[in-house]
């Protein structure tokens, strides 16, 4: 494990988190944020799946992906992201990991996932390829890891709400109570980019794990829903929470910043969210993937 990066450092002592201790330094919702999905799920599969799993790991090396290679469902969790690498090849993936659904508009699925290219179609898509057994190992792993990443992706809020800023990115983030920060392409951080980074104190907090085994109450009561009623939970977390307090108004009925100051308070609003979407991404995960292989 690598040490805590110095920005999270100074988010953790600013808010006073329990326990500091180490964290992957990574985009969060692109890998620690992601790799977190995988192990709650994981740690909450019945073993013919985590068999299933294993025995798919094994066409590993029959992938077209040196570069990116999936030796752990840690590393499928990562792997789409990975693609960006290789645009020539894959280019074609990339708009599966988002749906635009305007948070002034009536949620609707259906109507802004042109041609099924879009986060909440593939995931399902990707599941029927997983479940068929007629598919070759290769193909089936590769859809294992779309859909873990997937079902992470859409439980980010702004990786499904959308301002007519393509899910906050183009909302610059100006003041912060952390130290600046760019994208991995050395872009200005926006807010889309913050959210993505959010996951790193949440799992920095070894006082309160979010990896573990949970009791079947516990799973019953998180790794509920479908694709349909996720995505409608990140809407309205986009819209009531990250653009509402990012905004300091209802996205709505105000002005529109293409710059924003998000404040200690706000990040204090966040965190909790962001360790429940982590959580119900993980266990929710872990019912899809049994009720596929298992």
């Amino acid at each position: 494990m690598m040490t805590l990066p110095g920005r999270w450092l100074f988010a953790l002592i600013a808010f006073s988190l329990a326990s500091l201790g180490g964290v992957q330094s990574a985009r969060a919702w692109d890998a620690a944020g992601h790799r977190a999905v995988a192990e709650i799920a994981m740690a909450n599969i019945n073993p013919q799946t985590a068999a299933r799993i294993q025995a798919l790991l094994k066409a590993r090396g029959q992938l077209p992906t040196p570069r990116c290679p999936i030796a752990n469902l840690d590393d499928a969790a990562t792997w789409p992201d990975c693609l960006r690498g290789d645009s020539d090849r894959w280019h074609y993936t990339f708009a599966w990991h988002y749906q635009n659904e305007p948070v002034c508009r009536r949620f609707d699925i259906k109507a802004d996932c042109p041609g099924g290219n879009c986060v909440t179609a593939q995931i399902g898509r990707m599941q029927q390829i997983l479940a068929d057994r007629h598919q070759s190992d290769a193909r089936r792993l590769v859809a294992l890891a779309f859909l873990v990443h997937f079902i992470g992706d859409i439980h980010q809020p702004l990786h499904v709400g959308d301002h007519d800023d393509h899910g906050g990115n183009q909302v610059l983030v100006g003041h912060s109570p952390l130290p600046p920060t760019a994208d991995d392409d050395g872009r200005p951080e926006t807010l889309h980019w913050f959210w993505d980074t959010l996951p790193e104190p949440v799992l920095a907090d070894r006082a309160h794990p979010l990896v573990r085994v949970y009791s079947p109450a516990e799973r019953a009561g998180v790794a509920t829903g479908n694709v349909s009623d996720w995505a409608r939970e990140s809407y309205d977390l986009a819209r009531k929470l990250a653009y509402a307090r990012a905004f300091h108004h209802d996205p709505c009925t105000g002005s529109t910043p293409h710059e924003v100051d998000v404040s200690p308070a706000d990040v204090r609003a966040f965190l909790p969210v962001v360790r429940q979407r982590l959580l119900q991404a993980g266990l929710r995960l872990a019912r899809v993937l049994d009720q596929t292989l298992g």
